[in-house]
């Protein structure tokens, strides 16, 4: 067992974001991605074919979705992105790596 920390960015090595995957099921996966401050962000439109939990754990990311909708995370706050809701990251934090816990899953049955 070796013991990690949410908060540690010194694997990272560019201005990119990176995404390291935590853990994984047949049908889930959790990944811990890491926005540097500053950092370059992807213009692509993300569809996933799961739906996705995301969380910022520090800083902030500003999503931004196809049909126009703007939503700001901060700390602690999470939303649920329903399966091919097309989506990007338009803004992080400038002074400090924002980091994200985002949950990939199939649609939860009610």
């Amino acid at each position: 067992m070796k013991i990690e920390n949410l908060f540690n960015t010194d694997h990272v090595l560019s201005q990119t974001e990176q995404f390291s995957p935590l853990a994984s099921t047949t049908n889930a996966s959790l990944k811990h991605i890491v926005s540097p401050a500053g950092c370059s962000l992807d213009t692509n439109w993300y569809d996933q074919d799961q739906d996705e939990w995301v969380t910022v754990i520090q800083g902030y990311g500003v999503i931004a979705f196809e049909d126009a909708t703007i939503v700001t995370l901060k700390p602690g706050d999470h939303i649920t992105i329903p399966a091919h809701t097309k989506h990007r990251v338009i803004k992080t934090s400038a002074d400090v790596a924002t980091i994200w816990l985002a949950m990939y899953f199939d649609k939860m049955e009610e």
